[in-house]
């Protein structure tokens, strides 16, 4: 089995669809990535601030799995790691498959909560014609399953950088299956 390591990070300060590479990223407890766009205790993304601006953000960190860009790419995208957004390039761990509210313990110091599941957008479309239904499948019972990564919020905050390792925490038992958030 192959070791859960963080493989890139990436943050934009602006609302921009990709995001940009960087050393490492500082994460703020309760917050998220700081400069990032979407770092805050409430929602920052444009379309949910319209509706109500006061709800919580449980979007602070977005992680995909490096091993969706393999699979695109064995599809024929074109499609990058940072270019969907996410803060947490991984290797190695299967964050689709995790329980709501499992922890993810990087490096030395980071915490964060898994939250749910990104709801991928048109935006992804307006990005490479044909990837908004790679990423957005149905299983043989005809489920819906979202690809584009989940969203964590920051419950013990430090620096993330590339090669730190991931360690998961699942939470008590019953698990609950992530929904998009």
């Amino acid at each position: 089995m192959t070791a859960a390591v963080v493989a890139a990070v990436w943050s934009s300060a602006t609302h921009s669809f990709s995001k940009f590479a960087h050393g490492e990223l500082q994460l703020v407890e309760g917050q998220g990535v700081a400069g990032d766009a979407h770092c805050g205790v409430t929602v920052k993304h444009r379309s949910r601030v319209a509706r109500d601006p006061t709800q919580p953000n449980l979007r602070q960190v977005h992680l995909i799995q490096g091993e969706l860009f393999d699979e695109l790419a064995a599809q024929g995208f074109g499609v990058q790691p940072g270019q969907l957004g996410e803060n947490i390039t991984t290797r190695g761990i299967d964050l689709l498959a995790l329980p709501r509210d499992t922890e993810l313990r990087i490096g030395a110091a980071v915490v964060l909560r898994v939250t749910g599941l990104r709801n991928p957008c048109p935006q992804i479309e307006n990005f490479e014609t044909g990837l908004l239904k790679a990423v957005v499948d149905k299983d043989v019972n005809g489920e819906v399953v979202r690809k584009a990564g989940v969203m964590s919020v920051v419950l013990a905050g430090g620096v993330v950088k590339p090669g730190d390792a991931i360690d998961v925490r699942l939470p008590p038992v019953p698990h609950v299956r992530l929904e998009r958030v």
